[in-house]
């Protein structure tokens, strides 16, 4: 009965009547706008809540048809078996591309839906006009699924049997990281939508910078877990030992990461002075353009990755064309509109906006990087035929010196007033601050004579530091008595617990990576019963054996680790390998303590049966683990920001709000 309602072709109705909604929602709003017509401008919430149940309705079919093995779909065809767990039937969906595609349409029409939810206080013009530009990227990105990437085409006759799942992606990371990912990638459709509405109103106020900011923390937060988790997820799932390969998909989503980062401290001084109104717009389109220009690299064809869909022109060809309309278009208004935004706030280069301005070229030019690394290979191809390469030493040697600037920069910020600072009450505990990075830097220095390690570390701990100091200034601990020191301390907003744990969180990914420098490996070739010593511990080969899961063979190992005799713990790295798709999948086995990571990648079976020797790469990686609680911290931190009370108070309806004594009054 379920299959009856939720089928295929029902879903590619819903998906169809999606677009159209899509279409009425960018063009209705604005032709009301612009005609006055309260009529039409209150059809855009009603529109957008109404895309948004289509396109649910929609993923649930093609959710259903993966459940039921309804390889007549040439999508669950390939991409599914019958044998396939349950999880990975429904994680599955987003893990090809029409499905990852018609995720990424549903969540825009959930950005939709929200907007129109929790904005009930804009300006009504302003309003429709941002519900309509995201009607209109909804509407672009809908089309795509009907024209070149149906998600429910049908093929006939259907075959008994589909051809299964790539075995990389059979693994529960892909339940969480892929959607998150593109919740932020997406997320940042809002603010993107906003500043579009903003150049056609003209006006930009510390109002739009309050209103902008909290969708642009939520798709930042959205996006580092994204990152965050996809960067565990190569850490354990292709058992090369690291955590970041500069691999060009992965660069892809670094570069909205960056621009959106300048982009969340941009808005933060657009609503406290009214300043860097020109800026903050253009980083908002350039982060949605980042976004969409990563989904054209993924699905155009033109870079190699693990994490790349198949080659398709046409596909690469539709998303060009979409990616020139939006961003191009976005240009094209930002140059004809923005010499009208003046510029009212004014601040001293020394003090809290002049150091976001550091921060904000600091970024920018980390992301310039990025993208000349990322796109120059390809296009040289493109133009002279010739293969060229650019990878870790590159960008490892030419981001190094911006990323430790930034890192001083935002060591220093929190110290600094807003508008213009004074040497005189920052002198002490710039001081403080910097002497002890600089004491625990030239500590670890002398500990491991490695330069830049120290000094990156050194930079870290000064950051941890300098939240410190400024956490103890704003309560006036030891200057107050402890009571009054109290009442300040709950006094303090959310957002300023939130932005020192975001800080604090990049400190200590910085020390993680710091430590993975450190990392000790050995790669042998061993007997079971035998043992290798590595970073002061004895790691044993305990035994070897055979086993069967749902739809593979495996070869599973014990390694028993230990310190002078007294058991540590046990490792079971494994080896699955799928008949049907004829592929081997190493299973890496990781411990960790919290300081450090016990990592082993079982390899291949050498020797002969009756003698068999075992490849085995065994790895301590020290701090490894700080890399993604950094990550988490981080992102934390931007959530709990959105429960600020001044957020809060912004997204509440008029209708919640209660009338002043005046208009009682009146």
């Amino acid at each position: 009965m379920l299959e009856n309602i939720l089928s295929p072709e029902a879903g590619h109705f819903a998906l169809a009547l999606a677009c159209c909604m899509a279409g009425a929602q960018f063009i209705l709003p604005l032709i009301g706008v612009q005609t006055n017509n309260r009529r039409l401008i209150n059809l855009a919430p009603a529109l957008a809540w109404g895309q948004f149940i289509a396109l649910a309705f929609s993923f649930a079919c093609l959710v259903t048809a993966s459940i039921c093995d309804d390889f007549s779909v040439l999508n669950i065809l390939q991409n599914s078996a019958s044998d396939k767990p349950l999880l990975y039937k429904i994680t599955g969906v987003w893990g090809n591309h029409e499905g990852s595609i018609l995720l990424w349409a549903l969540i825009l029409g959930i950005c939709g839906a929200v907007v129109s939810s929790f904005s009930q206080n804009l300006p009504f013009s302003l309003r429709a006009r941002v519900i309509a530009i995201l009607g209109g990227s909804a509407a672009g990105f809908e089309l795509f699924c009907l024209t070149t990437s149906n998600p429910f085409k049908r093929i006939w006759s259907a075959p008994m049997e589909g051809q299964g799942m790539n075995p990389l992606l059979q693994d529960p990371g892909l339940a969480f990281h892929p959607p998150i990912l593109y919740a932020g990638y997406v997320g940042f459709s809002v603010p993107f939508a906003f500043a579009i509405a903003a150049l056609i109103e003209g006006r930009v106020d510390a109002a739009w910078g309050r209103w902008v900011r909290p969708w642009t923390v939520l798709a930042w937060s959205l996006l580092t877990i994204g990152i965050t988790l996809g960067s565990w997820w190569s850490y354990y799932i292709l058992g090369w030992g690291g955590y970041w390969f500069w691999d060009p998909v992965e660069n892809a989503s670094l570069l909205p990461w960056l621009t959106g980062t300048a982009l969340l401290h941009c808005a933060l001084v657009v609503e406290k002075r009214e300043a860097l109104k020109i800026w903050t717009i253009l980083l908002a389109i350039g982060t949605f353009s980042l976004s969409l220009s990563g989904t054209f690299l993924v699905r155009s064809g033109i870079l190699n990755s693990v994490h790349a869909f198949a080659a398709d022109p046409s596909r690469g060809i539709f998303i060009l064309i979409l990616l020139a309309i939006i961003s191009g278009g976005s240009l094209l208004l930002f140059a004809w509109r923005a010499p009208n935004l003046v510029q009212e706030g004014i601040f001293a280069p020394f003090s809290r906006e002049g150091a976001i301005v550091l921060n904000n070229i600091l970024l920018c030019s980390m992301a310039a990087v990025v993208l000349t690394g990322t796109l120059y290979p390809p296009f040289i191809q493109l133009l002279t035929g010739q293969s060229l390469s650019v990878g870790k030493p590159f960008f490892d040697t030419t981001l190094t010196p911006i990323a430790l600037l930034l890192l001083i920069g935002m060591a220093i910020a929190p110290l600094l007033p807003f508008k213009k600072a004074r040497w005189q009450p920052i002198a002490l505990p710039i001081y403080i601050a910097g002497g002890l990075t600089v004491i625990s830097a030239v500590g670890l220095y002398f500990y491991a004579y490695k330069i830049l390690p120290a000094i990156a570390s050194g930079i870290g701990i000064g950051i941890i530091i300098s939240a410190i100091i400024d956490f103890i200034r704003k309560i006036t601990l030891f200057q107050t008595p402890l009571k009054n020191s109290f009442h300040r301390l709950l006094g303090l907003p959310r957002a300023y617990f939130a932005t020192h744990l975001a800080h604090i969180g990049i400190a200590i990914t910085t020390l993680g990576i710091v430590g993975m420098a450190f990392s000790q490996q050995k790669i042998v070739e061993i007997h079971t019963g035998e043992t290798v010593h590595l970073a002061g511990y004895e790691w044993q080969l305990s035994s070897i054996q055979q086993g069967i899961g749902p739809n593979y063979r495996s070869i599973d190992a014990t390694i028993a680790i230990s310190r002078k005799g007294k058991a540590v713990t046990w490792l079971f790295p494994s080896q699955h390998y799928f008949p049907r798709q004829r592929q081997m999948i190493t299973n890496v086995a990781i411990h960790t303590n919290l300081i450090a990571d016990f990592y082993v990648v079982l390899g291949e079976k050498r020797g002969s049966n009756n003698d068999p020797l075992y490849i085995l790469r065994f790895y301590y990686n020290p701090l490894a683990p700080w890399i993604w609680l950094g990550g988490f911290t981080m992102a934390l931190g931007g959530l709990i920001t959105l429960t600020d009370r001044r957020f809060r108070v912004g997204i509440l309806s008029k209708k919640t709000r209660k009338p002043s004594t005046k208009a009682k009054q009146a």
